[in-house]
């Protein structure tokens, strides 16, 4: 045996040795690292997502649920403010008759009118009597008053037939007719009506509370209804429409972008053209024109009007996204390997862009929220038995000329709160998920 053999059986084994791997962070965990850093990104972030938790607790009916029952008087303040000093103030008492307000003296002796009675004749004849001479306009008392017929000489036309509806109503003969006055008391026939409805409003008063409240935390609009949840549910509407036309609008963007982008020629010739003609019109007159066509109020013709009016945005960046990947090596790659034109165009494209998409849709959040707000300010909106922001606004105009403030400023505030938070958040998001900052973290 030679030394290299007996060296080596001599030899002991090596053990292995751990190699390091590391693995480089994706795109959104390192966007999230960024956000994180960003206080007023985090801040933002709460309120955006304390505005989506209180929509979806309100469309569950966990809050908000009776924001219609009057619980205040109308108009009712604000509790930090204080009840109205007209409506809390006693009524004036009725002052005494002074020796100038006396009661007129008593008239003794006849009076003769100096009217003339234009049908005094015709009168006088259907009661039987003689005509009155033209020289004297008074005109003698009747005997005795027929039935039906009251002190003053007028017969009542509908006497016998109020009796027998009296008489119907209470299961009883209709009585005899009183030898003198009216013959029969006024029928009120809407006095049952006028019962049950009190009967109601007194069960409901009993059930929620025996009388409505002078103030309440953030007052009452003119029905009496609280402001506070008003403006909850309100935000329902608001929020809801916001986010579901954006969701339209970004899907119909992305998708046209695409296709414009990915296969060229004429393909992008006639979406450039679609595209130019959206583009052409204002926006805002564009959004007028759809909602007057369609007629039709709702919160869905809102999402639709602003899904099918706001993609132009996404189309065009969408479009020199997919223009700038599509002859990059990992696409020609695929092409190589056989990939066919929507994997590549989804699979490999699209999570390259996706920040794109994503700030996008963050953006038209924004933009949607402000638009259903003046459609439904303007009466283009949601209809009359939907509350949202707009609609609120849209009172709060008559009740400011009263120094009614309170709803004007619970919708605005919302509305500005919830748009600044949105729009602060997605300039942080755009920031976090710019390309040129992949390799600046670390692991």
């Amino acid at each position: 045996m030679n030394d290299t053999g007996t060296h080596s059986l001599i030899r002991p084994a090596l053990a292995p040795r751990a190699v390091a791997h590391t693995v480089s962070p994706g795109l959104w965990v390192l966007a999230w690292r960024r956000l994180r850093r960003d206080r007023l990104a985090m801040v933002s972030l709460a309120i955006v997502l304390a505005f989506i938790a209180m929509m979806i607790l309100s469309g569950l009916g966990l809050i908000a649920r009776d924001w219609t029952r009057e619980v205040g008087v109308n108009y009712a303040p604000p509790t930090f403010v204080g009840p109205d000093a007209t409506e809390a103030a006693p009524a004036p008492a009725a002052t005494a008759p002074g020796p100038a307000a006396a009661a007129p003296p008593p008239v003794t002796g006849d009076w003769e009118a100096e009217v003339v009675d234009p049908i005094g004749d015709v009168i006088a004849e259907l009661r039987g009597a003689p005509k009155p001479d033209s020289g004297n306009t008074a005109t003698p008392p009747a005997a005795a008053a027929a039935p039906g017929q009251d002190d003053t000489g007028f017969v009542d036309p509908l006497a016998d037939v109020m009796r027998e509806i009296e008489a119907a109503r209470r299961g009883a003969k209709s009585p005899p007719p009183p030898p003198g006055g009216t013959g029969a008391a006024a029928v009120d026939p809407l006095a049952d009506v006028m019962r049950d409805i009190e009967a109601e409003r007194g069960a409901a008063a009993a059930e929620h509370g025996s009388t409505r409240r002078a103030t309440l935390p953030f007052g009452a609009d003119k029905w009496g209804r609280d402001v506070i949840a008003k403006t909850i549910k309100g935000s329902e509407t608001s929020i809801f429409v916001g986010i579901a036309a954006a969701f339209v609008a970004t899907l119909i963007g992305t998708v046209l972008g695409a296709f414009a982008g990915y296969y060229g020629r004429w393909v992008d010739d006639a979406l450039n053209w679609f595209y130019s003609i959206f583009s052409s019109i204002p926006y805002l007159l564009l959004i007028l024109a759809v909602a007057a066509v369609l007629q039709h109020k709702g919160t869905m013709t809102i999402v639709l009007i602003l899904g099918l009016t706001g993609w132009t945005g996404v189309f065009r960046l969408i479009r020199a996204e997919y223009l700038k990947h599509k002859g990059r090596e990992y696409v020609q790659a695929a092409d190589a390997i056989g990939a066919s034109n929507a994997r590549r165009m989804y699979r490999h494209i699209f999570p390259n862009v996706s920040h794109v998409v994503l700030v996008q849709l963050s953006i038209l959040v924004v933009a949607f929220i402000k638009s259903e707000v003046i459609l439904s300010f303007l009466g283009f909106g949601v209809p009359v038995d939907v509350v949202s922001w707009g609609s609120m606004l849209n009172e709060a105009q008559n009740e400011l000329l009263l120094g009614k403030w309170w709803q004007l400023v619970a919708a605005g505030v919302s509305m500005a709160l919830l748009v600044t938070a949105f729009s602060l958040f997605t300039d942080a998001l755009r920031d976090a998920l710019d390309p040129k900052l992949r390799g600046s973290e670390g692991s």
